[in-house]
C-alpha cells in the first residue's frame, strides 16, 4: 500500500470519527436542553438523567429516548381523556355527590377523600359492604363461584395472566359463563401476559365466546419505540361480575407459587370482595381501559346496575363510605405520590404499610419521616427478599434515614409480600395495585380503594400484623453493620432511582 493511500485512509478515519463525536455531542445538547425544559421532571429526576446521559456515552442517548419521556402519544392520551371525560357525561350518577365526603368522613381525614376525587372523578360512596379473603386460594375460589353464579357480564382485567391452575381455572369459568349467554370480558396487558396471548388457552377463551382486549399491544412495536415508551404498562386487577360485586387488592391471575420466579415463592397477596356502590365506579373503569383497546365497542354496552335506582347513595343506613382512586400515564402527573402523601399526613396514631417495592420520590421520604417524627407509630413491611435486586438496593438506601424518624421497620420472610397495604389509625385502609414506587406513580395504570371502616381496617391491621409477625426487625444497628461496599452500592441505585 502505498504512502499516499496510507494517508487518505487516516484522513478518512480521522473524518468518521470527527462526525461520530459530533453527532455524538449535538445529541447530548439536545438532550441536555430537553431534560431543562421540561415542567414534569423534578430536580433528582432530571440530575439521574443527566448521570445517565454522561456517564454512558452513545448508550446513554438511546435509553433517554427509550425511556425518558412518559407518554402514551398525544392521539392515545388525548382519545383516552375524550373516552373518559364521555363516560363521566352519560353516568353522572356512577361518580356521586362531590359533598358526600364531608357528611361519611371523619373531619382529620377528608382531605384525602377531597383529593382523590379531584383527580379521578370518583367521588365517595357510602353503603358499601365488603369481606376481606383469608388467602389468595379462597380469594379466587370465590370469585370462581361469584363467575358461575353471574348472570349478566363478567369484566376482568389482569396485568399478568399465566397459565396455571388458578389461571386455567379462572379461565375455565369464564369459558362456562359465556356458554350460558353471560357476557364476558377478558382483558390483559400486553408484556405482563405476552405467554398467555400465544397459548392455547387464549385461543379457548375466543373460541368460547369470551371478548378478548390486549392492554397497551406492540401491534408495530417501531411505532411504540417511535412515539411512546415500552415499559409503559396497565397493572391494574379488575374484577367486576353483574356489576354488583367486585373485588380489588393486588392478587394477579396466577398461583401463588407464581411458577415464573419461583425462588420467591409463596407470592402473598391481599384481595377484598366488595358490594355496593363502589362497583359502579369499578365497573366505569373497566369500561375506561376496555374502550381504550376496543375504541368500536359502544359506551351503551356498560350497565351500572348497582346505582340504576335511587341514585349512587341509596342506602347510607348501612355499610361505609368509599372510593376509587385509579392514576396513570394519561392522568394528572404526580397524582399518586401526592394522594399518598395527603393520606400519610393525616394520620394521627398509627400508620401501617406494606409493599413489595419501594422506590419512593422525595416528598414520599419526607412525609413518612415527618409522620413519624411527630409522634405517629409508622410501620413499614417490605419483603425480606425480593425479585428485583435493583429495587431492594434502593430501598435499603433509605433505612437509615426512615430508622433515624423513628419509622419501624420489618422484613417479610415468608415468600415474596406481593401485598399493597394502608391503614391510617384504624380507621382507613387502602388496598390495590399501587406499590410506593416510581413505576406505580409515573408508568402504570394502577387502580385501588380507599375507605372509611373501622371494622374493615381492623381486620386489615391484623393481616399486617400477620405479615410483622413472620418478619425480622430492621435496626440501626443491622443497617450500621453492613459494609461500605454495600451502602456504596445502595445509594448508587438509588441515585438513578428516577429512571428506573
Amino acid at each position: 500500500m502505498n504512502p499516499s493511500t496510507v494517508n487518505d485512509l487516516r484522513i478518512l478515519d480521522i473524518t468518521i470519527s470527527d462526525i461520530l463525536l459530533t453527532v455524538h455531542f449535538l445529541l447530548l445538547v439536545l438532550i441536555t436542553l430537553r431534560i431543562l425544559a421540561r415542567y414534569d421532571l423534578t430536580s433528582s429526576a432530571r440530575l439521574a438523567w443527566f448521570v445517565v446521559v454522561l456517564a454512558l456515552p452513545y448508550f446513554g442517548v438511546v435509553v433517554y429516548w427509550m425511556f425518558g419521556e412518559v407518554h402514551l402519544g398525544r392521539e392515545i392520551t388525548r382519545e383516552h381523556r375524550a373516552t373518559i371525560k364521555e363516560l363521566h357525561k352519560r353516568h353522572p350518577e356512577v361518580l356521586g355527590d362531590a359533598q358526600t365526603f364531608k357528611h361519611h368522613i371523619a373531619t382529620e381525614y377528608q382531605p384525602a377523600f377531597a383529593y382523590g376525587a379531584a383527580v379521578t372523578g370518583f367521588n365517595t360512596t357510602t353503603g358499601n359492604r365488603a369481606e376481606l379473603m383469608p388467602d389468595a386460594q379462597t380469594a379466587r375460589a370465590r370469585m370462581i363461584a361469584d363467575f358461575d353464579a353471574a348472570t349478566d357480564h363478567i369484566h376482568v382485567m389482569y396485568y399478568i395472566w399465566l397459565s396455571d391452575e388458578t389461571s386455567i381455572n379462572t379461565a375455565k369459568a369464564l369459558i362456562r359463563a359465556a356458554h350460558r349467554g353471560v357476557t364476558c370480558r377478558a382483558m390483559v396487558d400486553a408484556m405482563g401476559s405476552r405467554k398467555l396471548l400465544s397459548s392455547p388457552l387464549w385461543q379457548e377463551m375466543k373460541d368460547a365466546g369470551v371478548q378478548l382486549g390486549i392492554a397497551l399491544p406492540f401491534h408495530n412495536i417501531f411505532k411504540v419505540l417511535l412515539t411512546s415508551r415500552i415499559d409503559l404498562r396497565n397493572h391494574r386487577k379488575i374484577t367486576v361480575i353483574d356489576g354488583t360485586i367486585t373485588y380489588c387488592g393486588s392478587q394477579n391471575c396466577a398461583d401463588p407459587e407464581f411458577r415464573v420466579k419461583p425462588k420467591y415463592a409463596p407470592w402473598v397477596d391481599i384481595m377484598v370482595r366488595f358490594e355496593g356502590p363502589i362497583v359502579a365506579q369499578k365497573q366505569m373503569l373497566f369500561a375506561s381501559d376496555w374502550l381504550m383497546a376496543n375504541p368500536d365497542t359502544p359506551l351503551a354496552a356498560f350497565s351500572y346496575p348497582t346505582v340504576a335506582k335511587g341514585g349512587l347513595n341509596q342506602d347510607t343506613t348501612a355499610g361505609f363510605a368509599a372510593q376509587v382512586f385509579a392514576d396513570g400515564p394519561t392522568q394528572r402527573r404526580a397524582a399518586t405520590p401526592q394522594f399518598l402523601t395527603t393520606l400519610i399526613t393525616q394520620a394521627q396514631q398509627q400508620l401501617i404499610i406494606s409493599t413489595p417495592y419501594f422506590v419512593p420520590d422525595y416528598s414520599l421520604i419526607s412525609a413518612l419521616c415527618a409522620t413519624a417524627y411527630r409522634g405517629v407509630e409508622v410501620i413499614m413491611i417490605f419483603p425480606k427478599k425480593n425479585d428485583s435486586f435493583v429495587v431492594a438496593a434502593t430501598s435499603h438506601s433509605y433505612y437509615w434515614e426512615l430508622l433515624e424518624a423513628g419509622v419501624k421497620i420489618y422484613e417479610f420472610k415468608g415468600g415474596l409480600l406481593h401485598a399493597k397495604t394502608l391503614t391510617v389509625d384504624g380507621q382507613i385502609s387502602l388496598v390495590g395495585s399501587t406499590n410506593l414506587d416510581l413505576r406505580s406513580f409515573d408508568l402504570n395504570y394502577e387502580n385501588n380503594i380507599v375507605l372509611s371502616d373501622a371494622a374493615l381496617t381492623a381486620d386489615i391491621i391484623e393481616r399486617q400484623y400477620d405479615y410483622i409477625s413472620d418478619s425480622d426487625a430492621v435496626t440501626k444497628a443491622d443497617v450500621q453493620a453492613w459494609r461500605l461496599p454495600r451502602r456504596i452500592w445502595n445509594n448508587v441505585v438509588a441515585t438513578i432511582g428516577p429512571v428506573l
